[in-house]
């Protein structure tokens, strides 16, 4: 059987040779060349061991097609954004599944802001799509040019907005999990930029996950053991793309991805006053943390440009997902581990603390994510309408699959479940959260059983 061909906000994924072909890229490429008036294109990727072959042939077709393209080698996705900017490009592409296995692949799609797609600019570029591929005569071809400072620029940015002095004064031990992604060169540099002993753990840039993609605590037994054993003073992994961040403390114990952003929310807004956006998945401490500095909160739709429009409606001075996702404005309008890993290294120089000893300061909460394969046939907004009914007096929201925050009943009260369909894979998210693990497990048990 077919592997699927995940299209949706979030790009377009699928498994190389099956449903990531060269007819897709054909198509996909043209389109986007249509999409951005054929102008220039910058071109990233992760380390996948498809990622060269795939961008050759991407790129081939971005020139026939009459784009220019800049092709920036492996890089984070957020270095493509940055790059996007700083070129006037016309759009960037991507290669990179993130978090699915090696054998997947995806372009990951960006506007002329530097941002992905929106969901209207998907619609149109899919709508491109169904039209034949088309190319251009040989003299009306552009030009592929390679750039290798990508990841200076890059750096240069976030370097403007921290106190580098103050984190190279403390000269912090860092243990980095690179997963033997995009940020297997980049990060280990940015870190001795400053001024921290690095000990490195799977930062070879082959593409091969050494453990499980995300930086999910089940998949951090090796960087936790690293920090003990080096005496380190903090732990950082990322994902395939090093968009994501997730911290060990200097005991070794995993912080849970979801607290990268309640960090730098509450070091963020412990110097300046600003609004703050997460999306509906995310933890409740970032929400008790706006209230601590009485600023406004809001939650946004799953998906990095869904957060990303809100923040820009808002105007919002920090943003992210709670699965390691740091936006923040000052850099650019993307998810960027590399400016998670600089607020929290100045946190830490800032308050003079162990990592451990600022936990205890944020609001304890306990989560639980799971996922049912999808049928075919199965009717997703059945399920969630009947289950909006049985619970209709308590705080709802609908704008992404259902989220409900129990005020009113005694067993799940302080407590919430985000019921939603996958942008990138065919399954069904269950995601609950509670103030004690008990009651967060009765949450989970309960919604479980209704989906299944």
């Amino acid at each position: 059987m077919k592997s699927p061909l995940m299209k949706s906000v979030s790009g377009i994924r699928g498994i190389v040779g099956e449903s990531f072909t060269p007819e897709l890229l054909a198509s996909a490429g043209s389109a986007f060349a249509k999409f951005t008036n054929y102008g220039t294109v910058v071109v990233g990727r992760d380390s996948r061991p498809t990622g060269e072959a795939v961008s050759m042939n991407l790129a081939s077709v971005l020139l026939l097609a009459g784009c220019n393209v800049v092709d920036i080698g492996i890089v984070p996705t957020p270095t493509v954004q940055v790059m996007v900017e700083e070129l006037n490009a016309a759009g960037g592409i991507v290669l990179s599944a993130s978090h699915n296995p090696v054998e997947w692949n995806a372009l990951k799609l960006i506007n002329s802001h530097g941002t992905f797609l929106t969901p209207a600019e998907i619609k149109k570029l899919f709508k491109y799509m169904d039209a034949p591929v088309s190319f251009r005569r040989w003299d009306k071809m552009g030009k592929l040019t390679k750039n290798n400072n990508a990841g200076e620029i890059h750096l240069k940015r976030i370097f403007k907005i921290i106190d580098s002095k103050k984190i190279r004064e403390s000269k912090l031990h860092v243990v980095l999990d690179s997963v033997n992604g995009a940020g297997s060169i980049i990060t280990p540099d940015f870190l001795r930029q400053l001024n921290c002993k690095v000990t490195e753990i799977n930062c070879t840039p082959d593409g091969l996950f050494p453990r499980g993609a995300e930086p999910l605590p089940e998949n951090l037994k090796q960087l936790s053991e690293a920090v003990i054993k080096n005496k380190a003073d903090i732990g950082f992994a990322q994902d395939p793309d090093a968009d994501r961040l997730a911290i060990v403390d200097e005991n070794g114990k995993p912080l849970g991805e979801e607290y990268t952003i309640a960090l730098v929310a509450d070091h963020i807004l412990a110097r300046k006053k600003g609004s703050v956006v997460v999306n509906l998945s995310t933890t409740r401490a970032v929400e008790d943390v706006a209230l601590k500095y009485k600023v406004p909160f809001f939650r946004a739709k799953v998906g990095e440009i869904n957060v990303v429009e809100e923040m820009k409606k808002r105007e919002a001075l920090i943003g992210g997902e709670g699965n390691g996702g740091v936006i923040s404005p000052e850099v650019h309008l993307g998810r960027d581990s590399l400016a998670g890993i600089a607020y929290i290294l100045e946190m830490m120089s800032s308050k003079k603390k162990k990592i451990s000893e600022i936990m205890k300061d944020m609001p304890e909460y306990y989560m639980k994510k799971g996922k049912v394969t999808l049928g075919a046939k199965s009717d997703v907004n059945g399920i969630l309408d009947k289950i909006k009914n049985q619970f209709k007096g308590e705080k709802i929201s609908s704008i992404d699959g259902l989220r409900i925050d129990f005020i009113k009943n005694e067993k799940f009260k302080n407590g919430w479940v985000h019921l939603r369909s996958s942008n990138t894979e065919p399954i069904f998210r269950i995601i609950t959260e509670a103030d004690s693990v008990e009651k967060n497990e009765m949450i989970y048990k309960y919604f479980a059983g209704l989906i299944k």
